[in-house]
């Protein structure tokens, strides 16, 4: 049966869009804060292009090549069934993470729908207690992450270029649109150009071996290495598809959008006096009081941009949910021939069932623990700490050293129409210099360094 293709945007924006999540809304801004602002951004930049693009592309060849789901996809091209691991691993990876990743999409969701009832009003406390309250009942929690999982679902069942690459011409567009909105609104308020200049003028006082090691961790988990999501992505890339060039344009989005949601939070967190380095409360208990208060001459207007923060944020959760679903969608499809509604409906089960354990365990039911932490801890440390870093490792030492080199070349290349000195720079890093940095970040993780 012949493989449905992303069409020209479709390939950027659909990619870009798994890349573009939570990730970069929230938690960029908070390790900038923690790691000396411009000092950590310019860091990062260097390791999305210096470490990043070549892992992605590694991820491209592999599904480009395979042209079929993650697992079958790395035994192609590696020969041997016993690569295939890797692409098993993904799947496994991509749904753990979707499963706890939906909680939280789950609180953007309420958020959003409070910001509309006008409930995010008070000081902090009442929104700390307020959050509080929601994150800890048996029941609404677990209904916004099964409805967020839901349309999701509804995306990923009308297929590639129906569901996926129109969801994301439509989204990535969006979430953009609302990013420029709220940064203008942030940057127009009194007191503003204090953030603007910790974000971009550099504290190399704070700089050391940890925020590289950060600032690498970011790059690799913003960019979706490790989950099988670019592989899977790939797959539905056309022959004429510019691997190399798409890895640049997607990891540009990426950093734009990571550096504007700087621009949004850290010129509204000075204007009100908030440090931006609040960790996780920063988007659910810090950023609603933070809006009150930096739009309190206007009150409409700081209702409109929480409105539109938590839209943005919805937004850019779903974006990856959607990567994250396709590529368990795509595997149980094929391997199991099932039809895809029915294949779709197996990886969103089994995500609600995650959801509801994870969210239980750090809210209603404390005590649902493994390994002496909340099942959602345990689901966020397993898939950082050893998956994601484990599956790029592979990949690069697959590519790299034991697929046939004119495989490699062909896949990256073009088949002779892209410049082989490029090529043969990217070769050196994949073999040498990405592996050593996961390594990195994986004993950082371990807490070996």
């Amino acid at each position: 049966m012949k493989r449905t293709n992303f069409g020209q945007w479709g390939v950027i924006l659909a990619t870009a869009g798994s890349a573009v999540g939570l990730g970069n809304i929230w938690r960029f801004p908070y390790m900038t804060g923690q790691n000396g602002g411009a000092a950590f951004i310019l860091v990062y930049i260097f390791c999305v292009f210096i470490l990043g693009i070549p892992g992605m592309v590694a991820e491209f060849i592999v599904g480009r090549n395979g042209a079929a789901n993650a697992a079958r996809s790395y035994q192609r091209i590696g020969h041997r069934r016993a690569w295939g691991i890797i692409g098993y691993m993904g799947v496994f990876t991509s749904t753990v993470i979707l499963g706890f990743y939906a909680v939280v999409a789950g609180w953007c969701l309420q958020y959003l729908y409070a910001s509309i009832a006008g409930q995010l009003k008070g000081d902090a406390s009442f929104i700390a207690q307020s959050f509080q309250s929601f994150s800890s009942h048996p029941v609404q929690p677990v209904c916004y992450a099964a409805a967020f999982l839901g349309i999701t679902h509804f995306v990923i069942v009308r297929g590639v270029r129906n569901g996926i690459e129109r969801a994301s011409n439509l989204l990535m567009p969006l979430l953009l649109l609302l990013l420029v909105v709220i940064v203008v609104a942030a940057c127009l308020l009194p007191g503003a150009g204090a953030g603007i200049r910790f974000l971009f003028m550099p504290d190399f006082s704070k700089f050391n071996a940890d925020v590289f090691i950060d600032a690498l961790g970011q790059a690799f988990f913003s960019l979706s290495l490790g989950t099988a999501c670019l592989c899977t992505y790939a797959s539905y890339f056309s022959r004429q598809t510019r691997l190399f060039r798409s890895a640049i344009q997607i990891a540009l989005i990426d950093c734009i959008i990571a550096v504007l949601a700087g621009l949004m939070i850290f010129p509204a967190a000075a204007s009100v006096g908030v440090s931006p380095d609040s960790g996780p409360s920063l988007v659910f208990i810090t950023l609603p009081n933070v809006f009150q208060q930096a739009f309190s001459a206007v009150p409409a207007v700081g209702y409109l941009i929480s409105i539109l923060f938590y839209a943005l944020l919805a937004l850019a959760a779903l974006t990856s949910t959607i990567s994250m679903h396709e590529i368990g969608t795509v595997f149980f499809s094929e391997e199991f021939q099932l039809p895809r509604k029915r294949a779709a409906l197996i990886v969103t089960t089994v995500c609600v069932v995650i959801a509801a354990l994870c969210s239980l365990s750090v809210g209603a039911v404390p005590s649902l623990q493994l390994m002496g932490v909340s099942i959602m801890d345990f689901c966020d440390k397993l898939t950082a700490n050893f998956l994601l870093p484990t599956g790029a490792f592979l990949t690069c030492l697959l590519i790299g050293w034991f697929v046939p080199s004119k495989v490699v070349k062909d896949q990256f290349t073009n088949w002779g129409t892209t410049s082989r000195r490029i090529y043969v720079c990217w070769l050196w890093l994949v073999r040498l210099v990405c592996p050593l940095a996961i390594l990195a970040i994986f004993f950082d993780q371990l807490g070996v360094m």
